[in-house]
């Protein structure tokens, strides 16, 4: 029997030990190190102080956090943020903290059940498992982490959303409907480069509250209606678009059927559906990092939603159902996902 390539089992190990650096850089967070820093470099005993933390462990994560890029030693124990450690910052502009902190803490904790998941009937998420068996989340035990949801969401910005604006034609569209539109960076982008089109963002509180600012401050307060809402129960009428970005993926087939079909009798015969997801090949039989994420995020939907990515033909069969018809796919250029355009049956 030969031996088998020893290059494999590092391979192996290496994609088992990929958790770390999200584990430094949330510790980072939760201790406020970057925030510490915003100033200029400090040494360790400031930093150990302002944090509340032992100088011997911290230290030690400072240089950890130095071997990653996230600071520099400029001094014997003395330490400053980089370009790319910045952004770590609450008060930095478009800052991640939410996003670190919700990837990997709170998020991270339901993937333990992933096997759970997969086992149990009923495609259960991991905190309908972990209730079942008594254990408390981390998302439970954290007070923030409603808003940290909302915050995650809220920060892609115009800039980040151009891409999107610019793979479909809207600009024979009076009114576009952003169903699910988080922070309002895709309809700000979606509104600045179609100037007479009007918008109407559709969310819960906590995030039509978020969009709101960011609309203002873009200057389309005038043409844009904020509406508080629950797609599982209603979805406005009188738009001529109606788009669901990275909102359908979220939910199981019967809630996302359930969102559809009140899309579908919210639109009129000529209104358009503009659903921006993944669309996952009908085979995997290579590897490849842009479907590696695509398949990854199913299985995030498994563990943390009960939702799911879907392939084309998943995507057809879910659309039929509640009563659209497709009408194309098209990828979006630096994206995982595309833009999957249907129209109303009949």
């Amino acid at each position: 029997m030969t031996e088998k390539d020893p290059a494999n089992r590092t391979a192996l190990i290496e994609m088992a030990m990929g958790f770390l650096r999200g584990k430094v850089l949330c510790a980072a967070v939760r201790l406020g190190i970057a925030d510490a820093l915003e100033d200029g470099p400090k040494h360790l005993g400031d930093l150990a102080a302002s944090t509340a933390s032992t100088p011997d462990s911290l230290y030690r994560l400072l240089r950890a956090l130095g071997g990653i890029g996230i600071l520099e030693e400029v001094g014997p124990r003395r330490f400053a943020l980089t370009d790319l450690g910045d952004a770590l910052r609450k008060n930095a502009p478009n800052t991640v903290r939410a996003s670190i902190v919700f990837w990997a803490d709170l998020i991270a904790d339901f993937w333990t059940y992933l096997p759970e998941c997969v086992r149990a009937d009923g495609n259960p998420s991991a905190s309908a498992v972990m209730e079942r068996e008594g254990v408390k989340s981390r998302w439970s035990m954290e007070p923030e982490a409603v808003d940290m949801f909302h915050n995650v969401f809220a920060e892609p910005t115009a800039d980040d959303m151009a891409a999107f604006a610019g793979a479909y034609d809207f600009s024979r569209c009076k009114v576009v409907a952003d169903l699910g539109g988080a922070g309002g960076g895709l309809l700000c982008a979606i509104l600045s480069a179609n100037r007479d089109a009007r918008g109407v963002l559709v969310d819960r509180k906590e995030a039509v509250d978020g969009a709101a600012s960011r609309i203002s401050a873009a200057g389309f307060a005038d043409r844009c209606d904020l509406v508080v809402g629950d797609l599982l129960e209603e979805v406005p009428s009188g738009a001529d678009v109606y788009v669901l970005k990275s909102v359908l993926h979220g939910y199981g087939d019967d809630d996302a059927r359930r969102i559809l079909e009140n899309c579908r009798t919210a639109m009129a015969a000529r209104s358009r559906l503009l659903v921006i997801d993944a669309v996952l090949p009908a085979r995997i039989d290579r590897p490849n990092p842009t479907v590696e994420r695509m398949l990854l995020s199913d299985i995030n939907m498994l563990a943390v939603t009960g939702g799911r990515e879907r392939s084309e033909t998943e995507w057809d069969t879910l659309l039929s159902s509640a009563g659209f018809e497709r009408s194309g796919i098209v990828p979006v250029p630096g994206s995982d996902s595309s833009l999957i355009e249907a129209a109303p049956r009949g």
